[in-house]
């Protein structure tokens, strides 16, 4: 029986990969600082006898060697995420979890056990041509700088691997409304528009499910794909942000999209991105941009936010 050791596994991405895993009978001990509050999101596993959960920062070198031991993999997603906490959390802290981290997680590592890293297509910075992983990195924040800096320690280990993700959208049990797709789409359904700007700036997508779906491939993959970079997504989902509002609208007839100059990708995501290096391996992404909404439009509704700090209920 493998055993999995995810850190950051309560996650958006972690908490959509912990079912699959246990669908195969596989031991998965999930390592994670609970940094928002979201352990919630992991009771539906508690009650399973494979699955196991430590509360555990990555900065925190010694306890996170002492848990990793014994472990056939290692997936580790435990991060800053996206350029606005990393921006709010300041340089030093970012490069503390992101690149420390993960200077910490392959110290603890012994040759044989398997790293997988969940890396960023924001490592490629403002790009004018087709992205292939042999494009050199040019990060443009903070975010993208230090988790170009981690993938490189990654690489530079033997017996690991790195994925630079497209941008994610989609359902997961704890559900990230930030990201441009699902964030779109709430604010069209519960403010009626959103102001949109670089409009024309073209992105790749992936479903978080897909995003899943990828490391279960790798371990079942692992000699071929090991020592290895991959951009994980589909050519067929490429789309500038006009296209996505224009798909939302399409579904939410009375949503508003002010296209205006008002802001900037700190990140300047705007390319087209290649996945015929992992497609020719046969992975590809299965669920569409259109099928990833109309979850969204089912589950948003079930979705009550409020501010404690108003005496009112909103």
């Amino acid at each position: 029986m493998k055993k999995i050791f995810i850190t950051g596994g309560a996650g958006y991405i972690g908490t959509t990969l912990i079912p699959l895993l246990l669908d195969r009978n596989y031991q998965v001990t999930v390592y994670d600082s609970l940094l928002f509050n979201n352990g919630d999101k992991l009771l539906p596993y508690i009650t399973n006898p494979n699955f196991a959960f430590i509360e555990g920062d990555v900065r925190d070198a010694d306890k996170l060697s002492y848990h990793i031991k014994g472990h056939d993999i290692v997936i580790h997603l435990a991060a800053l995420v996206g350029f606005p906490i990393c921006r709010e959390k300041g340089e030093q802290e970012s490069h503390n979890v992101n690149v420390v981290g993960t200077q910490n997680v392959i110290n603890a590592l012994t040759p044989n056990q398997y790293l997988l890293f969940g890396s960023t297509g924001s490592n490629y910075g403002e790009v004018l041509d087709v992205c292939t992983e042999e494009t050199p990195l040019n990060p443009l924040s903070i975010y993208g700088r230090t988790k170009t800096d981690a993938e490189h320690l990654v690489l530079a280990r033997d017996n690991s691997t790195a994925f630079r993700f497209a941008t994610a959208f989609g359902v997961s049990p704890r559900l990230r409304l930030d990201l441009l797709v699902n964030d779109l789409t709430y604010k069209s359904l519960t403010e009626g528009y959103a102001v949109i700007y670089e409009s024309h700036f073209m992105r790749t997508f992936i479903h978080v499910r897909d995003i899943a779906r990828v490391f279960l491939f790798a371990i079942d993959n692992h000699s071929a794909m090991k020592n290895n970079v991959y951009n994980v997504g589909s050519n067929n989902m490429n789309y500038s942000k006009k296209d996505v509002c224009e798909l939302i609208k399409s579904k939410i007839s009375d949503a508003y999209f002010n296209y205006a100059d008002v802001g900037q990708d700190a990140d300047k995501r705007n390319y087209v991105v290649s996945y015929e290096k992992i497609n020719k391996l046969g992975f590809d992404t299965t669920i569409s941009l259109e099928t990833g909404i109309d979850e969204l439009i089912k589950t948003i509704p079930l979705i009550k936010m409020s501010n404690p700090y108003f005496n009112v209920l909103k």
